[in-house]
């Protein structure tokens, strides 16, 4: 797996676009050298277009400053909104910007769902939050409920080398010895080691991403390891439920040796696909004792989970076949007591107040067609990421933004990096 242990850091929990905006523009706003920046999506709406003011004022100070969006995620930013930036220096990068055909988007798979701002190398952002107002409370019923954490201290080195090893990965030709080093090896350092970062925090953490390459199930997996040295309590709130068949036996063998196991999931869906995918699990997770609880306030788009007193994570990946088998993702898995205090308590909250238990009585069904369904769904659970692995993987490319938005003067790259509307 990738990653390592850092000692030293301080985290903050920041939940919805009303924490998350306005202390990302603040720092962003702050700072002096460089900014680094990759989302899912970016729209073109008020906080896109706030994020793009704030960008443009650290730019004209002679901030670097380079962004990646999504092909597929952000597929409707004007030209004028691109070429705002790139005027003044921004470089503006794509993921996979495939054409459309007959207006239908054809960049499907092996998307960058990454969700990450590093400041100065200094200051770090990893959580699941787009830059869209549906993050925000006054977008109305189908505003979503989602976390990023801010990240102080040594681990934000780790972040920082990542992002600018990925930037350097996608302007490398296929095929060159530098593209398949750092294909190999994701995380290089992107530039001359700066001093170490000072301590901030007492937190040990772990910056884990999965990629399509060397690191297919590393998010995964500390989330099994997790889940199978739990012995006292697990919650995971996650937006998007139809895990691997190992992780989903790991959490009915923790709930059968006594550990209290929550699952806080969609009652709200953005997509009425994902609870129907999830609700195909509930009979067996239920008879299991695992407890389900649906989260029916807004749609739920958290991807966070704690494990007994210390264990936490917060980031962009879901655990369904996009992000465990297709995506590209980055989590920070986190070894603090008040953070998992926090966060739990949080969680207990939203539980008691904005979730509806599901018991067994509410999914009671028996017949033939069940018995079916279940074996079905066992055999895909346990097959599917292996299948999903099947599809091809991108090759690192650069192509000029003019392409795209039909300007020859626009100096503006594309990067369609390695990996590679769920959100």
């Amino acid at each position: 797996m990738n990653g390592r242990w850092v000692a030293g850091n301080r985290f903050t929990l920041l939940e919805n676009g009303e924490g998350f905006f306005p202390r990302v523009f603040e720092c962003i706003a702050a700072a002096e050298h460089e900014v680094l920046l990759e989302t899912f999506i970016l729209f073109e709406d008020k906080v896109g277009l706030a994020l793009q003011k704030v960008l443009l004022t650290a730019a004209r100070r002679g901030v670097r400053i380079d962004i990646t969006i999504d092909g597929y995620g952000s597929p409707d930013l004007s030209p004028a909104y691109i070429l705002a930036l790139t005027q003044a220096g921004v470089r503006v990068h794509v993921f996979d910007p495939s054409p459309r055909l007959w207006g239908y988007r054809t960049n499907l798979f092996r998307r960058m769902h990454r969700k990450i701002v590093v400041v100065d190398g200094k200051r770090a952002f990893v959580g699941g939050i787009n830059y869209s107002a549906d993050h925000l409370a006054d977008f109305g019923p189908a505003a979503k409920q989602d976390y990023a954490v801010e990240v102080e201290g040594p681990l934000v080195a780790e972040v920082h080398q990542f992002v600018r090893a990925q930037l350097l990965l996608g302007q490398q030709p296929p095929g060159s010895r530098l593209a398949q080093l750092l294909t190999r090896q994701p995380a290089p350092p992107a530039a001359p080691a700066s001093a170490p970062l000072p301590a901030a925090g007492p937190s040990d953490a772990i910056f884990v991403t999965r990629d399509n390459v060397e690191h297919q199930s590393d998010i995964e997996r500390h989330y099994r390891i997790a889940i199978r040295g739990a012995r006292r309590r697990i919650i995971i709130a996650n937006a998007y439920f139809f895990p691997g068949y190992r992780l989903l036996r790991q959490l009915r063998k923790a709930a059968r040796r006594g550990v209290d196991v929550r699952l806080v999931l969609q009652g709200e869906p953005d997509m009425p696909i994902v609870k129907i995918a999830a609700g195909l699990l509930y009979h067996h997770l239920l008879a299991a004792g695992v407890k389900i609880y649906e989260y029916h306030d807004r749609p739920l788009h958290g991807k966070v989970a704690l494990t007994d007193d210390e264990w936490s994570t917060v980031g962009s990946s879901n655990l369904d076949p996009l992000s465990l088998s297709l995506n590209l993702e980055a989590n920070i898995i986190i070894k603090d007591r008040a953070f998992n205090q926090h966060l739990g308590e949080h969680l207990e909250q939203l539980m008691q107040n904005s979730c509806t238990q599901i018991h067994a009585r509410d999914v009671a069904e028996t017949g033939l067609w069940v018995s079916l369904r279940s074996f079905l769904v066992f055999h895909l659970l346990r097959r599917y990421p292996a299948w999903f692995g099947w599809l091809p993987a991108h090759t690192p490319r650069l192509t000029l933004a003019e392409k795209l938005l039909g300007q020859t003067d626009v100096e503006v790259n594309i990067s369609h990096v390695n990996e590679g509307r769920v959100s």
